[in-house]
């Protein structure tokens, strides 16, 4: 809505973060909950440049894409790495 955008881009918007709240509660629950949660936090951060990307327009400059890098590397640490 900001810039003058149709309304529904905001619903897209408002669906996604919707989604994004919900999708790591449908988790089994032997998944340990704040490791899943982390590791949405990671894709949060991609899908966010993302969807600036393709909404917006605005390609996302070098320190953004190191960061969502470092983020996912993060988030596939937080998920994948053995624990006893």
């Amino acid at each position: 809505m900001r810039e003058g955008r149709p309304g529904w881009v905001g619903l897209i918007g408002g669906l996604v973060l919707v989604l994004y709240g919900v999708l790591p509660t449908l988790q089994p629950q032997s998944f340990d909950f704040a490791r899943t949660y982390a590791a949405y936090g990671g894709l949060f951060i991609v899908f966010s440049l993302l969807w600036g990307r393709v909404v917006e327009g605005r390609a996302p400059d070098a320190p953004s894409l190191w960061g969502a890098a470092l983020a996912l590397v993060g988030a596939l640490v937080i998920a994948y790495w053995p624990r006893a």
